[in-house]
C-alpha cells in the first residue's frame, strides 16, 4: 500500500511538472488530451455506470464553452467567474433535460440525447448573446501552462469522483439500473432521481472541460461547440479502455487521443478510420475494455477472447 502511494505521488508530481519542461506543442497536445479524458470520465458516470448509452454529453460540453466566452465576453467577467457559470448552467441545464429524457429507455433514450445538441447548436445560432452563427472571440490569454495545470486538475477531480462512485451506495444504485433497471425500482432504488443526478455530475465536468477550452482557443462558434463527434469520441474513449471502470476512460483517452494526433497530422482521413475500426474491434474482441483485456490475458491466455465471443457474440 506505501509503495503505491509512493508511486501515485512520484507519477502526480511529474504530471504536475510537465509543463515547465515540455515542448510547447506537447504541452498543447496534453491540454486536448486532459480535456478528453475529463469527458470520456463524465460520459463513464452515465453510460458506464448506470448503462444509459448517452450522444448528448457535448451538449453540457458546448454549454460550458457558451458559458464562460459569454460571460467574458459578453460581460467582461473573469475567467474565474466563467467557470463557475458553466458549471451551474452545464449542472441546472441537466437536472431540467435529464427528468424527462431519462425516462426514455435504450435506443429511444439514445436519439433524444442527440436530437438535444442538434436543439442547442440551433439555439445558440440564432440566439445574438451567444453571437448566432459568428461565434464570440474570448480575450486572448497566452499562458498554456495554467491551461494545462488546470486541465489536469479537473481531470483528478472527475477520477476521484468516479472512485468515490465505484464504492458508494450510489454507485451500487447505478450499477443495479445498469444490470436490471426494473429488479433495481421493486428494490426501492429511485431510479429516475438516480439517473439524473449522474447526469448532473456528468455534466458538472463536461461543462468546466468546456469553459477551460474556450478560454484557451479563444473562439467559439455553435458547430464546434455543439459537434456531435464529440460524443462519439467520449463514447469509443470509454470503451475502449473499459466503461464502469476508475482508470479505464483515461487509460483510453490518452491512448486514442495520443495515436489519433500521430495520424491526423499524417493523413486527416487515417483518423476517422482509425476511430471506427477501434470501436469495432474493441465490441468484437474486448467488450468490457482494455484493463479487462490485461487482466484477462494475465489469467487466461488467448482463450480470453474465445471466452468473450462465446459470451457476447455467440
Amino acid at each position: 500500500m506505501k509503495a503505491r502511494a509512493a508511486i501515485a505521488v512520484l507519477v502526480l508530481a511529474a504530471l504536475v511538472a510537465v509543463p515547465f519542461f515540455a515542448h510547447e506543442t506537447l504541452i498543447q497536445y496534453a491540454i486536448n488530451a486532459l480535456l478528453l479524458a475529463t469527458l470520456a470520465q463524465g460520459w463513464n458516470i452515465v453510460g458506464g455506470y448506470a448503462g444509459y448509452p448517452s450522444f448528448g454529453n457535448s451538449v453540457f460540453y458546448g454549454l460550458g464553452t457558451y458559458g464562460t466566452a459569454i460571460a467574458m465576453a459578453q460581460f467582461h467577467f473573469s475567467f474565474a467567474v466563467g467557470l463557475v457559470w458553466s458549471a451551474i448552467l452545464g449542472t441546472v441545464c441537466a437536472l431540467i433535460f435529464g427528468i424527462p429524457i431519462l425516462r426514455l429507455r435504450g435506443p429511444y433514450f439514445a436519439i433524444a440525447t442527440l436530437g438535444l445538441s442538434a436543439v442547442m447548436g440551433a439555439i445558440a445560432a440564432n440566439v445574438g448573446i451567444a453571437g448566432k452563427n459568428i461565434g464570440l472571440i474570448l480575450p486572448l490569454f497566452r499562458g498554456d501552462k495554467l491551461f494545462y495545470e488546470l486541465s489536469l486538475a479537473l481531470l483528478l477531480a472527475a477520477t476521484a469522483t468516479v472512485a468515490w462512485l465505484s464504492r458508494s451506495r450510489f454507485g451500487a444504485g447505478l450499477v443495479a439500473i445498469r444490470e436490471d433497471e426494473d429488479a433495481a425500482q421493486v428494490m426501492g432504488i429511485n431510479t429516475t432521481w438516480y439517473k439524473v443526478l449522474a447526469l448532473a455530475l456528468a455534466a458538472f465536468f463536461s461543462a468546466i472541460a468546456g469553459g477551460i477550452h474556450a478560454y484557451w482557443i479563444t473562439f467559439i462558434d455553435p458547430a464546434s461547440a455543439f459537434d456531435p463527434s464529440l460524443n462519439v469520441k467520449m463514447v469509443i474513449m470509454t470503451l475502449f479502455g473499459g466503461p464502469g471502470t476508475v482508470l479505464g476512460p483515461v487509460v483510453g483517452a490518452l491512448i486514442l487521443s495520443g495515436v489519433s494526433e500521430v495520424l491526423s497530422s499524417q493523413v486527416s482521413n487515417v483518423a476517422s478510420l482509425f476511430y471506427g475500426l477501434v470501436i469495432v474491434l474493441a465490441v468484437i474482441f474486448m467488450p468490457r475494455g482494455l484493463l479487462d483485456l490485461a487482466s484477462g490475458i494475465r489469467g487466461q491466455g488467448l482463450r480470453y477472447f474465445a471466452a468473450n465471443m462465446r459470451r457476447y457474440r455467440l
